[in-house]
């Protein structure tokens, strides 16, 4: 019986990124140079040319450059063919770097494919980058280690392709059979022996045909796809951290990236894991990450007094940056924006809209008189709701963090929020093992169930008993604008955090822009993150268009 295909092999140059050999090829045409004096020029010598010796890590890509414009040199005199006077091997170089860039369509294809069970790995022939250019070399590494299982490179191997050996050495790694192998690479001579082996091969020569082929091999939708699900982080793939915010105080944080610092903040009952979608997509964009765990929650500090989790409490701590936040972190950003405007280069809220703290109005009457808030005014009896819901975290969880999605919302598996004081719970009327949520896989579900047993909802749920201190803060600022660039993100499919509460915020906001996704329900960074991960970069990309962002790709 045959092997059943499971792994995409994927070239670098000339397939996930850049025009590669031909790319190549076309720039020495543009200067007047044919192609057959670039082969022979590159090629003589054998196994001991600079190209050759270079892809087998035995010199950088700085003395590579060196050594072929000496070479081209030397074959321009011997066979009476004049180069440019302005020829520069290092300037053909710098300009190929300056317009290489990742093919998304290859790249989401990859993505889709790992999504659906496939490994994907990268095998190129590569040079050991020495040169000004490194630092960007890196970036591309680096993003292709952390979407893609494996990236075997020449250089680091002393073997080449199409040399069989190369081919040998990465059947051994990848503990795969050539028969469990698809094969893309965009030079015909280097798919040779991979065939011989047993390897479905795919010669690239239009992203286009090479899908349409690879789709038609491993059975994936990879063309005219809607929505692609970013690859998310893992906890142990980030950097964790701790900041003290005050005596006593201090905060769990995760770190990625580098660049301008995107600070993102979740809502409940959540964690910094909410947006593991976001997080490779805002660092490869070019930014540096900090996903806080809000105060009362998993690892930060958890202080029993319900007045810690005033939103004058919570913002004393928060230090400059563009923040994102997500439902009660959202409240928290329109509080920095409002009480602590220089700390803040833009703020970004999602379902949260803003609406002033008029002071001559009741908030907790405001709450009764909706029903769908009843729910927080059975958390304001300290003890009650944490007693019902700390008995089974993983029912709580599922039943909470559900999507709009049809499939997920399954009679008597999710939470009804109105008339729960007189329902006496949450809980009451939910399966003791409801349906598994999509939005909570059982490694993401185990970790947010963790977290809360560190932690406990004492902490999370006091953010629910500031009401009337929160109201009387932000009235003192009734009557001010808030004057830094906002994104307000709306979902259509919103229970409670409806579009329609964001109307009006032009008002008191001058800079606002808005986005919103219509078919999507409360917890928008983990149910629609491509969408949402547009929007943002989009806007971020406007907010820091005078700053130099070190960004290779955007998925």
């Amino acid at each position: 019986m045959a092997a059943k295909r499971c792994l995409v092999l994927f070239d670098l140059g000339g397939v996930l990124f850049g025009s590669g050999a031909q790319g190549f090829l076309r720039s020495f045409q543009s200067r007047g140079i044919s192609g057959d004096f670039f082969l022979k020029a590159i090629s003589q010598g054998g196994v001991n040319a600079p190209f050759s010796r270079a892809m087998v890590g035995q010199i950088g890509l700085t003395q590579l450059i060196s050594e072929l414009e000496e070479d081209f040199k030397k074959m321009a005199t011997t066979s009476e063919t004049p180069l440019p006077e302005t020829f520069s091997m290092g300037q053909i170089f710098q300009e190929l770097f300056a317009q290489e860039v990742f093919s998304i369509p290859f790249l989401k294809a990859a993505l889709t494919l790992k999504n659906n069970g496939f490994k994907i790995a990268v095998l190129t022939n590569n040079w050991l980058d020495d040169s000004p250019n490194r630092l960007h070399t890196g970036l591309v590494l680096c993003l292709l280690r952390r979407y893609f299982d494996q990236v075997i490179e020449s250089c680091r191997v002393g073997l080449q392709k199409p040399d069989p050996k190369i081919y040998e050495y990465t059947l051994k790694e990848l503990k795969a059979k050539p028969e469990e192998i698809i094969f893309l690479d965009d030079i015909g001579a280097n798919l040779v022996p991979a065939k011989q082996m047993g390897m479905a091969t795919i010669l690239v020569q239009s992203e286009e045909a090479a899908l349409k082929e690879l789709q038609d091999l491993t059975g994936v939708q990879l063309l005219n796809q809607e929505e692609i699900l970013p690859l998310p982080c893992e906890p142990e793939n980030v950097a964790h951290g701790y900041v003290t915010i005050k005596p006593h105080t201090q905060l769990h944080f995760v770190e990625m990236g580098s660049g301008p610092v995107i600070c993102l903040c979740h809502g409940f009952p959540e964690s910094w894991l909410s947006w593991r979608f976001q997080i490779p997509a805002l660092v490869d964009a070019g930014f540096r990450v900090i996903a806080l765990e809000m105060k009362g929650y998993g690892d930060s500090t958890a202080p029993p007094d319900i007045k810690e989790y005033s939103q004058e409490e919570i913002c004393k701590g928060i230090s400059q940056a563009t923040f994102v936040g997500h439902d009660w972190a959202g409240a928290t950003i329109w509080s920095m924006a409002l009480f602590y405007p220089e700390r803040v280069k833009a703020v970004a809220s999602l379902n949260t809209p803003y609406k002033p703290a008029n002071p001559k109005e009741d908030i907790m009457k405001r709450i009764k008189a909706n029903p769908i808030f009843d729910y927080q005014l059975y958390f304001q009896e300290p003890g009650v709701a944490e007693a019902e819901l700390e008995k089974d975290l993983s029912r709580f969880l599922k039943a909470m963090v559900r999507s709009a999605k049809k499939e997920d919302w399954i009679k008597g598996a999710s939470i009804d929020f109105t008339n729960v004081r007189k329902r006496g719970g949450l809980l009451v009327g939910v399966p003791e093992d409801p349906p598994p949520s999509s939005l909570l896989p059982e490694p993401v579900l185990q970790y947010f169930v963790q977290q809360f047993r560190k932690s406990g909802l004492r902490g999370p749920i006091n953010w629910y008993r500031n009401m009337e201190a929160n109201w009387r803060w932000l009235g003192s600022a009734y009557d001010r604008k808030i004057r830094v660039p906002v994104l307000m993100v709306t979902a259509g499919k919103d229970l409670v955090l409806r579009p329609e509460m964001s109307k009006g915020m032009e008002e008191k906001i001058p800079d606002l822009t808005r986005g919103h996704i219509e078919d999507c329900g409360h917890f928008t960074q983990m149910e629609r993150p491509a969408a949402l991960n547009k929007i943002l970069i989009d806007w971020l990309e406007k907010i820091y268009k005078n700053t130099s962002l070190q960004t290779v790709a955007k998925l």
